[in-house]
C-alpha cells in the first residue's frame, strides 16, 4: 500500500507542476533543453549561462530601420540580437544585426538587408569548445550566397539556440577544436582557428587566417 501511495503521490505532484507551468516557462524550457543537448560537456562557459534566461529578442522591430522591415515583409520576426561580422576577405569587424524570422536568416547593415539565408538551405552552424561568441553559418554553395556567415555574438548560447530551433537544424550544430574550414565563394576556402590567451581578440594573423582567441 505504501508503495502504491507513493507512487500516487508522485504522479499528483508531476500533474501539478505540469498544470502550473506558464506557456512561456514551457518555451523557456523547451529552448533550455536544446541548449543541453547542443552545448552541455562541448563548449566552456556553458555550466555558467544555464540559470540565465533566454530573451525572447535582444531588439524590437522599432529598432529595425524600417525599410529593412519592408523588404522582409510577410515574414513573422522571431529574434534581433546586435552582431559583430567579420568580412570573409580581410577579416574586416562590422558591426550588423542578425535578424531571424519563421524561414530565413538576415544579416542587416542599418538599412540594407547584406545577406539572406533561408533555413531550408542552411548546411551547417560551427562554434568552437572555447569561450569566445564566434559562430559561423555555412550556406549553399550557389551564386545566391556570398560565402558562409562569421559573426560573434555577446550572447551565443542564445543566438545559436534560438537559429537551430527555428531552422529546425539542430543536429547541424558542430563544436570544433582547434581550428574549421569555412567557405569564402567561388570554391575558396579559409581557416579559422581557436586558441587561448591572456586576452580576447580576432584578427587576421601574419599568414592569413583569421584567429579567435
Amino acid at each position: 500500500t505504501s508503495e502504491m501511495l507513493q507512487k500516487i503521490c508522485i504522479r499528483s505532484l508531476v500533474r501539478k507542476y505540469c498544470r502550473g507551468v506558464t506557456a512561456e516557462r514551457k518555451v523557456q524550457l523547451q529552448q533550455k533543453v536544446v541548449a543541453s543537448a547542443v552545448f552541455r560537456g562541448k563548449k566552456e562557459g556553458y555550466l555558467q549561462s544555464i540559470n540565465q534566461p533566454f530573451m525572447d529578442t535582444r531588439l524590437k522591430e522599432n529598432d529595425i530601420n524600417p525599410k529593412v522591415l519592408q523588404l522582409i515583409h510577410g515574414e513573422k520576426i522571431k529574434y534581433v540580437t546586435p552582431v559583430i561580422k567579420y568580412d570573409r576577405n580581410g577579416f574586416k569587424a562590422r558591426d550588423r544585426l542578425l535578424v531571424l524570422t519563421q524561414s530565413s536568416a538576415y544579416v542587416v547593415e542599418m538599412a540594407k538587408i547584406k545577406q539572406k539565408i533561408d533555413y531550408a538551405t542552411l548546411r551547417g552552424i560551427s562554434i568552437s569548445n572555447l569561450s569566445d561568441g564566434i559562430v559561423v553559418i555555412h550556406v549553399p554553395e550557389d551564386n545566391k550566397q556570398k560565402g558562409d556567415v562569421i559573426l560573434q555574438c555577446e550572447h551565443i548560447f542564445e543566438t545559436v539556440t534560438k537559429l537551430c530551433m527555428l531552422a529546425n537544424k539542430q543536429n547541424l550544430v558542430k563544436v570544433v577544436q582547434g581550428s574549421l574550414q569555412f567557405r569564402i565563394g567561388s570554391g575558396k576556402e579559409g581557416t579559422m582557428v581557436f586558441t587561448v590567451g591572456q586576452e580576447p581578440q580576432v584578427f587576421k594573423a601574419k599568414n592569413g587566417q583569421l584567429t579567435v582567441v
